[in-house]
């Protein structure tokens, strides 16, 4: 029996426990990668609906017209955005865009929102964006709805 090999219980448990600690610091740092790289996309595909808009405004539009929608961007036979983006929903963000025509009084503008589907440690985000035919980008934490009177702070 003195030769025998292995490991014993108490190895098995120290080995264990180095485990669960290591793992309990990598899985906060995963997440906020992930966060992070949702948060990218979503800055991307912002500017992508603001080029897709201004694409839109100049050939489709005449201009004098933005997209009503965002749906419409996917759909005008072009596909100035792709499918997924254009459903509304890409990396854990929900978009949204509408668009007006020019009128005698006033210029053609459009607007699009970006917000997390869920936020917090979990969630998929925790920042909101929002651009206009300014296309400027801006940002503000949590999930906000952003308009041209509320907007946040820009992204540079």
């Amino acid at each position: 029996m003195k030769n025998e090999k292995g490991f014993s219980l108490i190895e098995l448990l120290i080995v264990v426990a180095i485990i669960g600690i290591i793992a309990a610091i990598a899985v906060p740092n995963l997440l906020k990668s992930r966060q992070a790289a949702n948060e990218a996309s979503a800055i991307g595909s912002t500017r992508t609906i603001g080029t897709a808009m201004a694409t839109y405004f100049s050939t489709q539009g005449l201009n004098s017209t933005y997209a009503t929608s965002l749906a419409l961007l996917g759909n005008t036979g072009v596909s100035l955005v792709d499918t997924q983006l254009g459903s509304g929903s890409k990396s854990g963000f929900k978009f949204a865009a509408t668009g007006s025509a020019s009128s005698a009084t006033s210029p053609a503008t459009f607007d699009e929102d970006c917000e997390p589907q869920a936020t917090g440690s979990f969630g998929t985000g925790n920042r909101s964006f929002y651009s206009n035919d300014s296309f400027v980008i801006y940002q503000t934490s949590g999930s906000v709805v952003m308009t041209r009177t509320t907007l946040g702070i820009p992204i540079q």
